[in-house]
């Protein structure tokens, strides 16, 4: 019988059930044991890992093919990934039941996938950058800290047709990090991938709006583009929907995205938000989409880039508005503007029929792209 139990399906070696706990209950059976109560409490107190009352130690690791769990220093159990999970994307630890949780730390964490271990490196590297002008290019806001979420976007929807026959560029801009070791790991990565433009400055908010310069600079010069779009790494993008919709507009001196037409400048000091008087004076803003993704015509972004240049652009702290006062300038020096406002681009999360979903974590981007795949339609994932 206990070849038997070694035989048992395991995970990395390690039985899904701590072998000692299946042979006791084996031999209680086998030996015919008369005095049952008698028995199944010794087991329990010889096996069962947990006493009422008492503290204990537990340790959840990740192997190459499942989770483990140890009590006390005990194996107890072990199970593997679930299908089509990649353990990098799992960003969190549910505890439930009578416990009560006095202290929690993570230790050795993977901050970026071993390039030497993964498979599909190829499939995921961005195409060779297209002789003729690309479509749109798309500037994707990361931090060091996020290979999750850039990872999960490569396998989601950065696979769009559109997107690896190279009439989309994608590219993640990303900060320097105070570490040199970090910033060595993002060139490995930007070297694997070349998807990635290091920005020159830590990444900090109130610097964010070098970004979208850079967006500009990156789709009029480096990687010229009838249309720049910037977006989050933690935004589902449907690339298709998007490209149908500018399709259908006037492709100069375009705006589009969830456009607020009437907003105010956040006076309260402890907000997020909070711009002074001597920030912006105005009791509101002009026209502006909302961050998690926007898009603007190639006309739009050379105006920026030309006012960057010359030392004339205005620096605003809040990416999203700052392109709106740019837009607003734009228009005040004889261009025509294109306001589109699609209700369908979700700032606060993701509803039915979406075209841009936020808020969305790794998990759910790979969900989100898995439906679509497999249903055909814009669902959410819970």
């Amino acid at each position: 019988m206990s070849r038997f139990l070694l035989k048992m399906d395991t995970v990395d070696e390690l039985v899904r059930c701590n072998v000692h706990s299946g042979e006791s209950i084996l031999e209680d059976r086998l030996n015919g044991s008369v005095v049952e109560g008698k028995k199944r409490s010794s087991h329990m107190s010889i096996n069962f890992p947990f006493t009422e009352g008492q503290a204990f130690t537990s340790t959840l690791w990740a192997g190459l093919d499942g989770f483990h769990m140890t009590v006390n220093g005990r194996h107890e159990t072990s199970f593997m990934y679930k299908e089509s999970l990649d353990p990098w994307s799992v960003s969190g630890v549910k505890v439930e039941g009578a416990l009560e949780v006095l202290s929690c730390f993570a230790n050795g964490l993977p901050f970026f996938e071993d390039l030497a271990l993964v498979g599909d490196v190829e499939k995921l590297k961005a195409p060779k950058i297209a002789k003729r002008r690309a479509f749109m290019l798309v500037g994707v806001f990361s931090s060091s800290n996020n290979f999750a979420r850039r990872q999960a976007i490569r396998k989601s929807w950065m696979q769009y047709e559109a997107v690896r026959s190279g009439d989309v560029a994608v590219c993640f801009l990303i900060g320097l990090h105070k570490r040199k070791q970090v910033n060595l790991e993002l060139w490995k990565e930007s070297q694997a991938y070349g998807d990635i433009q290091l920005m020159p400055f830590v990444d900090y908010y109130g610097l964010i709006t070098l970004k979208t310069v850079a967006i500009c600079v990156l789709g009029t010069k480096l990687l010229p583009a009838k249309y720049i779009m910037k977006t989050d790494d933690d935004a589902f993008v449907r690339i298709d929907e998007v490209i149908s919709a500018l399709k259908k507009n006037d492709p100069n001196g375009l705006l589009y995205g969830l456009i607020s037409f009437e907003s105010s400048p956040h006076r309260d000091k402890d907000s997020k938000w909070y711009i002074s008087e001597a920030e912006w004076s105005n009791d509101s803003y002009p026209p502006w989409a909302h961050g998690p993704g926007y898009i603007i015509s190639r006309d739009i972004a050379k105006f920026v880039v030309k006012g960057h240049e010359g030392g004339k652009l205005k620096l605003f702290k809040l990416e999203d508005v700052a392109m709106g006062i740019w837009i607003q300038e734009f228009k005040e020096n004889g261009g025509k503007v294109n306001y589109v406002n699609d209700e369908r681009f979700y700032n606060a999360g993701c509803e039915s029929d979406y075209v841009l979903a936020h808020y969305q974590g790794p998990r759910k981007l790979l969900c989100l792209w898995d439906k679509l795949q497999r249903e055909h339609e814009a669902i959410c994932c819970e």
